[in-house]
């Protein structure tokens, strides 16, 4: 049994001090103790339960810093973006993809999550052909997984159309598009590459949105594994709302609850653009709000509504989306801090017992778990041993107890402050760094070397 002794530690029932942790064999937690550790027992000045990050495109994270400059259109947006992202994807191979998914699951571990959600798009070769392999890209997440060792929720995509008039796909999309019938053999066959994967790994559905996915395609997806996480992107942008507007007579977060069993098994993407009354009526629904602070800044897509998601019960986690910058304590500040603009408020989102670090961290680490289909988010006994210790060294953590420690990671320190990750007990970074880092880098810088002239 792998055992960690943690000065102070947040557990289910709150703050404990001298806390004594035992991890099992089979990756979950055994055993919780305010008793002397043995000797050889890991120590660690403080132990938090690790996040999900419930939002991600791997392969985005190549792009990073080559989309800053201003193209034709006077106004730059979303939508301009997008056609930049479709000629990049055009380049990648599926070693490509596996070489930057591996890098990217290194640089969340190394962030402080421990497990990652990848809602996963891309799956053909350029112009549409399948691989012979239908689920090759697929494969290719997994193996990163292999390599990295962080948890997967693995959700494969459904993308049938261009737009809601249901126009075919065009350049750059054609990588994307499946009907619903060859989706199901997409899923099959990323199901059979998560078991080369430890029991952890799990297998989620995710039609892309109201734009991408008819209502016929929709039901058929979500019936696909009917237990699984279902993750959508839902009212990003405005002129996704006036388009799904247009076509379904009614906005999306309106139609949705209209048209499907809304539950605790999905999770929607962003959710910028919503009406007080469809924030409220969404939150009641207890589905997870997936926000991506740092990509809804760098895309304008707008201000997600936490005060009043959260006045409705709404559970929420993050992610890091386009992965241009993938930095956990600077998604939970960039959150926070839009509320306070939009709000020209301090610590709005805290309460009378718990500070705004508080409400965030604990925020993330249950609704990404709930995102994830994941048996984590709380330090309990039986709960996956999906663990971040922070260095209690620290400068600006010296002398910090309780909530005051996620206070100041979050609003004065960064990614710097985590010593230590492990997902499912797997023990995958000490002293701040991935125990692979140097191979999965070169690799990595390989494969950015051989991209450079895409863009």
């Amino acid at each position: 049994m792998q055992v960690i002794r943690a000065e102070q530690a947040l557990t289910a029932e709150g703050w404990v001090e001298g806390l004594t942790v035992g991890i099992g064999p089979d990756g979950r937690i055994a055993r919780l103790a305010q008793e002397p550790a043995p000797e050889g027992a890991h120590r660690v000045a403080v132990l938090l339960p690790a996040p999900v990050n419930l939002h991600s495109h791997a392969f985005q994270r190549a792009m990073a810093g080559l989309s800053e400059r201003r193209g034709p259109d006077p106004r730059d947006s979303f939508w301009t973006w997008r056609q930049l992202m479709y000629r990049f994807l055009d380049q990648l191979t599926p070693g490509d993809v596996e070489a930057i998914t591996a890098f990217v699951q290194m640089q969340m571990l190394e962030a402080g999550y421990a497990a990652v959600a990848e809602f996963h798009y891309l799956h053909h070769q350029p112009r549409g052909v399948p691989y012979d392999n239908i689920a090759e890209l697929s494969a290719r997440i997994a193996a990163a997984a292999g390599q990295t060792g962080i948890g997967l929720t693995l959700l494969p995509v459904l993308y049938q159309y261009g737009g809601c008039d249901g126009r075919e796909l065009g350049p750059g999309q054609n990588r994307f598009g499946n009907d619903p019938e060859r989706f199901a053999d997409l899923v099959e066959g990323a199901e059979v590459a998560l078991r080369a994967l430890p029991a952890d790994a799990r297998l989620g559905i995710a039609p892309h949105s109201l734009r991408a996915v008819s209502p016929e395609g929709l039901a058929i997806a979500a019936g696909l594994r009917p237990h699984a996480p279902l993750h959508i992107h839902l009212a990003e942008q405005v002129g996704e709302v006036e388009e799904v507007l247009a076509h379904h007579g009614a906005r999306p977060v309106e139609w949705l609850l209209a048209n499907a069993q809304v539950d605790r098994r999905w999770c929607l993407i962003h959710a910028t653009q919503m009406l007080p009354a469809e924030t409220a009526a969404l939150a009641r629904t207890g589905a997870v709000a997936g926000l991506c602070p740092i990509t809804e800044s760098s895309l304008g897509d707008g201000i997600f509504d936490g005060t009043g998601w959260r006045a409705a019960g709404g559970r929420f986690g993050v992610g890091s989306d386009s992965n241009i910058r993938i930095a956990l304590a600077e998604e939970l500040r960039t959150l926070e801090y839009s509320q306070r603009l939009r709000d020209r408020a301090r610590a709005v989102l805290a309460e009378p017992e718990r500070s705004t670090g508080r409400v965030l961290f604990d925020a993330v680490a249950e609704g990404g778990a709930q995102a994830a289909g994941r048996a984590s988010g709380a330090i309990a006994r039986g709960m996956l041993a999906d663990l971040v210790a922070l260095d209690g060294a620290a400068v600006d953590l010296v002398g910090k107890r309780g909530d005051t420690v996620l206070d100041t990671w979050i609003f004065a320190g960064d990614d710097r402050m985590v010593r230590d990750v492990w997902s499912a007990g797997r023990h995958l970074v000490r002293e701040g760094r991935h125990h692979a880092r140097e191979a999965i880098t070169a690799r990595y810088a390989g494969t950015l070397g051989r991209l450079k002239d895409a863009m």
